[in-house]
């Protein structure tokens, strides 16, 4: 079975002065805007990095989930933030790495047993497996 899901951008103008927006299927994010100012000058708007972060920090999240449910856990919660690093590569710009700061709480388990299920989650949410980068984890057991 394949999920299709569908997020689209609109651009409009050069590199430096143009704008876009971006939205999705869903109405989570309808013509939000973005460019050059929102991804490289810190101006208000959101950018591909923080976009790509989200989705990473959901669908780890999510995976965790599962994946502790699978080893008869269930999370009361489970925090997680995704740094996407943007560097200047040759002539562009390239993801050189993502890093995911996670909190859990998750009653009846060990920091062990929870590192070893959130690296499972690291190395096989869907989204991580679309890096081709390294991509380090902080977590965190706080019962």
């Amino acid at each position: 079975m394949t999920i299709k899901k569908v997020g689209s951008a609109h651009w409009a103008g050069n590199i430096k002065e143009g704008k876009g927006a971006v939205s999705t299927e869903s109405g989570a994010l309808k013509d939000q805007p973005y460019g050059f100012n929102t991804r490289f000058e810190g101006k208000p708007g959101t950018n591909p990095e923080e976009l790509l972060g989200a989705a990473h920090a959901g669908c780890f999240s999510m995976a965790l989930s599962l994946m502790l449910g699978n080893e008869g856990l269930t999370p009361d919660s489970i925090d997680t933030k995704a740094t996407v690093s943007l560097d200047k590569k040759g002539d562009g710009f390239a993801i050189t790495a993502v890093h995911l700061d996670v909190e859990a709480r998750i009653p009846g388990t060990d920091a062990a047993t929870f590192e070893r299920i959130a690296t499972q989650a690291k190395e096989g949410c869907p989204v991580s497996q679309l890096f081709d980068t390294t991509i380090t984890m902080s977590a965190r057991l706080v019962n």
